[in-house]
């Protein structure tokens, strides 16, 4: 079986706040470690029958980039959604809204 890794190393300031965040995996077409503003993470817990999740963003993330990263994840939940679920009209929907909102919040072009 083969395994691959993707590692987040996260710096903080003195009250906690992500300063950088930097992150790596096997594959990427990046060699070595690649910086973000931002990182937001969803996991499905099994036993729990739940989804954990891990939102990060650093102190100059601003707050028209984290308009624009919400909505943009938003649009890609839609494309994660159709392909596992195969239902494209609720995939359209979410898509739709996702872009309307960006549209509004004046972060997508129309």
């Amino acid at each position: 079986m083969k395994k691959s890794e993707i590692k987040f190393s996260i710096e903080l300031d003195e009250n906690h706040i992500p300063e950088k965040i930097k992150w790596e995996a096997e594959g990427s077409e990046k060699e070595g470690a690649n910086l973000s503003k931002a990182v937001m993470l969803a996991l499905w817990d099994q036993d729990e029958n739940n989804t954990l999740r891990i939102d990060l963003w650093t102190k100059d993330m601003m707050v028209d980039e984290m308009k624009k990263f919400s909505c943009q994840n938003i649009i890609t939940l839609a494309d994660v959604f159709e392909r596992a679920t195969g239902d494209q009209a609720m995939a359209d929907e979410i898509r739709t809204f996702g872009k309307h909102m960006g549209i509004k919040l004046g972060v997508l072009k129309a």
